[in-house]
C-alpha cells in the first residue's frame, strides 16, 4: 500500500544523537521516493539540500511530466532505513510547491532504466553473435555505423550490469544508465485523489472587481 510522509506516525521524541544511533541499527534497503510538485525553478536545489544535510547518497533521481497537466513528479531512489525515509518525506512535503510525497519498496514499485552501450563495430561483429547476443540479453542495435555500434537495453540494474560484463572483453567504448523510472503498483494514483479533492472542496468563484478599469477615478487624490 502506497506510504505517505504525513500520514504515519511521528517518531519517538528524544535527542537527535539517539534518533541517528536508531536509525543506524535499523536495516538498510532500496527506497522510492516519488515527489508530486509545481514546476519551480530552484526546487529541485532545496530538495537536493534535504538529502545533503542527511549526508544521504541519492542513487538515482528522475524528474518528469506526470499524468497531471503542469505537475511534475520526482522519482528518487535511496538505501536507507524506513525510519530515515518517513523524515525525508516529512521534510520534502514542506516545500510549499510539493503536493505529495509516497515512499515505497521496490517490491511495492513497477521500475525500469535504460543503458546504452558502444562498441566498435569490426570487433563486435568479428568475435560474437551479434543476433544471439541481442535475443539472450533483451538488446536492440539502435544505431550502427562503420566505426561503432550502439545497443540499447531497459530493465533493472543488474540486467544492465550483465551486459557490460558480456561485453567488456570485445572492447566496450562507452556505457551510459539512465535513471530509474517507476510505477506505483498499488495505487489508484494521485490524479484520481486529486480530482476528489476538488469535486469535495472546489474553489470559490471569481467575483469580477466592480472598480476594475476604473482606476483613475478610485485612486484620483
Amino acid at each position: 500500500m502506497p506510504k505517505s510522509g504525513l500520514n504515519n506516525p511521528q517518531p519517538p521524541e528524544g535527542g537527535v544523537k539517539e534518533e541517528i544511533e536508531m536509525e543506524n541499527q535499523q536495516e538498510k534497503q532500496e527506497f522510492n521516493i516519488t515527489v508530486y510538485t509545481e514546476n519551480q525553478i530552484g526546487l529541485l536545489n532545496r530538495i537536493a539540500i534535504i538529502f545533503t544535510r542527511r549526508k544521504i547518497n541519492i542513487d538515482s533521481l528522475n524528474t518528469s511530466p506526470s499524468e497531471i497537466e503542469r505537475i511534475h513528479r520526482f522519482n528518487i531512489v535511496i538505501t536507507e532505513s524506513e525510519d530515515v525515509v518517513r523524515k525525508l518525506c516529512r521534510q520534502i512535503e514542506k516545500q510549499v510547491e510539493v503536493l505529495k510525497v509516497y515512499y515505497h519498496t521496490n517490491e511495492d514499485v513497477i521500475w525500469q532504466e535504460l543503458a546504452l552501450y558502444k562498441v566498435s563495430t569490426d570487433v563486435i561483429a568479428e568475435k560474437v553473435s551479434v543476433e544471439r547476443l541481442l535475443r539472450e540479453n533483451g538488446a536492440r542495435a539502435v544505431v550502427i555505423r562503420k566505426d561503432y555500434t550502439v545497443f540499447e537495453t531497459t530493465g533493472h540494474r543488474e540486467e544492465t550490469d550483465n551486459l557490460i560484463s558480456i561485453l567488456q572483453p570485445y572492447g566496450l567504448i562507452e556505457f551510459v544508465r539512465s535513471a530509474r523510472v517507476a510505477i506505483i503498483k498499488d495505487s489508484d494514483g494521485f490524479n484520481r485523489k486529486l480530482r476528489e479533492f476538488e469535486r469535495l472542496e472546489p474553489g470559490e468563484d471569481v467575483i469580477e472587481n466592480e472598480y476594475l478599469n476604473k482606476g483613475d477615478k478610485v485612486f484620483s487624490m
